[in-house]
């Protein structure tokens, strides 16, 4: 069968979501939205508001607007998400560089008896190759390398090379590091992940929804390709009500996961009260969507002893709330 649907106007569009049993107050409004964020990328955000998802109808008091907050709230979740995984990177990055250089010397990354796979690790020198030309001329600390050391063909050492890798990159790396590597259990125990079997998983899933957020995909309701291996007894604080296996694909277990390596980098961080307040801010959000629990903020990894207090405290949450729905909306 070949594609044959013609291209559909704004107007049309609208006309199609409402024949389908979308309600739609303000079709001005509604055309505005799809004018600037675009059908399909809206459908995963009404997708479950459908009952019938052949003929793409509408489960009854189905609203647009509500999609619209659905849509928002996903938009602002992927800002929090990115910050924390942002930070997770950084202090990854700097522990593979310090414990790696200390245990093998500056080019440890380009020695493939360091590591399991030799193809992979070849793929892994090309990665660096492609990332280090695409930076040398816009990162400083590297320009002033080239120019330095034009006589050595070597790539620049590990504290400088892995500056600007990815955690994709990264995380390959030290995946593919032999078993035997000291360095490889000291980074996961420096983590609380006991080894690096667990952080290794860890860091892949980490990784796949940094993606998502970095392409501005859905984190709500999404069917999450990574498995995080989780810990039986971990020695830091967790959580009682561990996910269980059929539901790691939500989002939930890798937020748990975010957080505990969190508190090692921040200790009394304000990732609990940012998403405590984010949930506060779109009350219709269903926290099943993520694989919550309505008191996952009473759980022994988010209860932080600096910030549950304000989260709880009344009159500064309300001003917080007050802060976040001033703020200018696209729509």
């Amino acid at each position: 069968m070949l594609f044959s649907k013609p291209v559909t106007l704004y107007k049309d569009q609208v006309a199609k979501l409402k024949s389908r049993g979308l309600l739609i107050d303000d079709e001005k409004y509604a055309e505005h939205c799809l004018q600037h964020v675009s059908y399909y990328r809206l459908a995963g955000y009404w997708w479950p508001f459908q009952d019938d998802k052949v003929n793409h109808t509408f489960k009854p008091n189905s609203r647009f607007d509500t999609v619209i907050k659905v849509y928002k709230f996903d938009s602002e979740l992927r800002t929090l998400v990115f910050d924390v995984i942002e930070q997770i990177e950084i202090s990854f990055r700097c522990k593979l560089a310090y414990h790696l250089s200390h245990e093998f010397g500056a080019w440890w990354f380009e020695d493939s008896s360091n590591f399991i796979d030799t193809t992979e690790h070849k793929e892994s020198l090309n990665a660096i190759d492609r990332e280090l030309g695409y930076n040398k001329k816009k990162e400083v600390f590297l320009k002033e390398h080239y120019k330095k050391y034009k006589s050595d063909t070597r790539r620049p050492p590990a504290w400088k090379t892995l500056e600007v890798l990815s955690l994709g990159t990264l995380s390959k790396l030290y995946g593919n590091l032999k078993n035997n590597c000291k360095s490889k259990d000291l980074i996961a125990a420096d983590f609380g992940t006991a080894n690096h079997t667990y952080l290794q998983t860890w860091l892949q899933a980490l990784t796949q929804i940094r993606n998502v957020c970095a392409h501005h995909g859905r984190l709500w309701n999404k069917n999450l390709p990574g498995r995080p291996k989780l810990l039986s007894k971990p020695p830091l604080a967790w959580v009682q009500k561990v996910p269980p296996v059929n539901e790691h694909h939500m989002l939930y277990v890798h937020l748990c996961c975010m957080k505990y390596l969190f508190n090692v980098i921040h200790p009394g961080n304000n990732f609990t009260y940012r998403l405590y307040v984010l949930l506060k801010k779109y009350p219709n959000i269903d926290l099943n969507a993520l694989g919550m629990h309505k008191d996952w903020h009473k759980e022994k990894l988010w209860n932080n002893k600096l910030h549950l207090g304000i989260v709880l405290r009344p009159t500064l949450y309300k001003a917080s709330y007050l802060f976040s729905s001033i703020r200018k909306q696209l729509f």
